[in-house]
């Protein structure tokens, strides 16, 4: 199909409607695991961890997922990641003990990797590059909605229900989109090219200059948008904002930045990619900044919506990159490596925010933080493409290195 006459519209109901039916039971569920973890017993630390095993479920199937997804292709990948997923929150939803609440929590995760990469690889190879940003920007988008709108359902579950509703609404919604999956003709979504299987190590390591590169920023980036949700309400609390009001600010901050979403896909189709990823590393490293003066709700709020402009502009950009930098024929093994790399920088994020905190105090963390993006935009600088130009795709050749 020639890319001018290519719609996006396509991609409608067999990727970006599952991927917001298993984002609103992802994002519904987090908020209440360590809740759940408390009440089986968990100290505060404890119920951190749990919840934290549902990024550790992810790394650990981030490599394996491309063995997977060459087996079974996209759609069933999407489709199985999404049927097991709901298995996994259901394992969860019954536990009695901690240790089968982590069991099911891992699981999830897990299977947050196989959906993520198989969308991911699907978009890679069936979007012409002149729609790519486009693409992946509505279903970074599509992410943001799902968090977004998963928490108001949780919320008003707990308020109408209890607590355990929330995990049988996420059942629910991961089971509806391996459901629409399952009845998506194969001709709505047929299965790309196999890559070469089991060569993921071999290909990050012939491509370890592109992941210690533009790998790194991207895991920066990922980085940064943690450190965002880490940071804000962190620092709300410590200058005594009651939770309903950083609630509030931060669900007002979130509409903006999904609101931003489609335009991030324009500007980097039709400008370039850097033009997207200098304008979010350093939006997010100067309100880090800021977010140090701010004293009272209204400097608080001013900041976290700066914030999600910042970070808008940047909406779908780790997803547009590592498509740019995979490689023909490996891209899931490719992609793989990649997300494996900015999924370790998300999972990092926390912890120097806590252990920064912890040892010089909160200003210095958000200091902190505001460093790292400015390290990110001097490697975005150096090694993202000025122009949106097909043939300025990052290749692995020296011209970007």
């Amino acid at each position: 199909m020639p890319a001018s006459s290519y719609k996006l519209t396509s991609l409608g109901l067999p990727v970006f409607t599952p991927s917001l039916l298993f984002g609103i039971a992802e994002g519904g569920l987090l908020p209440i695991i360590p809740a759940s973890a408390q009440a089986l017993g968990a100290s505060l630390p404890t119920a951190g961890i749990i919840l934290g095993l549902v990024m550790i479920g992810t790394l650990f199937a981030d490599i394996p997922a491309a063995r997977l997804i060459n087996v079974l292709g996209e759609r069933k990948a999407m489709m199985s990641a999404a049927a097991v997923a709901s298995l996994g929150i259901l394992l969860a939803s019954l536990a009695t003990a901690l240790w089968v609440l982590g069991l099911g929590v891992f699981i999830l995760g897990a299977s947050v990797a196989v959906f993520g990469l198989a969308r991911h690889s699907y978009l890679t190879e069936v979007v012409p590059y002149s729609h790519r940003a486009r693409a992946l920007s509505i279903l970074g988008g599509v992410f943001r909605a799902g968090h977004f709108i998963g928490p108001l359902i949780g919320a008003a579950l707990i308020i109408l229900i209890d607590l355990q509703a929330v995990y049988w609404n996420a059942v629910v919604f991961c089971a509806l989109a391996a459901l629409i999956l399952i009845f998506i003709k194969p001709d709505r979504m047929p299965d790309t090219p196999a890559t070469v299987p089991g060569g993921t190590w071999k290909v990050a390591k012939r491509e370890s200059k592109k992941l210690a590169t533009l790998g790194v920023t991207s895991a920066i980036i990922g980085g940064l948008r943690t450190a965002r949700l880490v940071g804000l309400p962190l620092w709300a609390l410590s200058i005594g904002l009651p939770p309903a009001t950083i609630a509030l600010y931060m669900g007002i901050a979130g509409a903006l930045d999904l609101a931003l979403s489609y335009s991030s896909g324009q500007i980097m189709d039709r400008f370039g990619r850097r033009w997207s990823a200098l304008p979010t590393l350093l939006g997010l490293s100067l309100t880090f900044s800021l977010l140090t003066l701010a004293t009272n709700e209204t400097t608080f709020l001013a900041v976290a919506l700066l914030m999600s402009l910042a970070n808008g502009v940047g909406s779908g950009i780790i997803l547009v990159i590592g498509a740019d930098l995979a490689p023909k024929g490996e891209r899931n093994e490719f992609l793989a490596s990649y997300r494996l790399l900015v999924d370790s920088g998300v999972a990092a994020a926390p912890l120097v925010i806590s252990g920064v905190t912890a040892l010089l105090g909160i200003s210095i963390a958000m200091f902190t933080v505001s460093g790292l993006g400015i390290v990110g935009a001097f490697m975005a600088y150096r090694y993202v493409p000025r122009r949106a130009n097909p043939s300025e795709q990052i290749m692995p050749t020296s011209e970007n290195m």
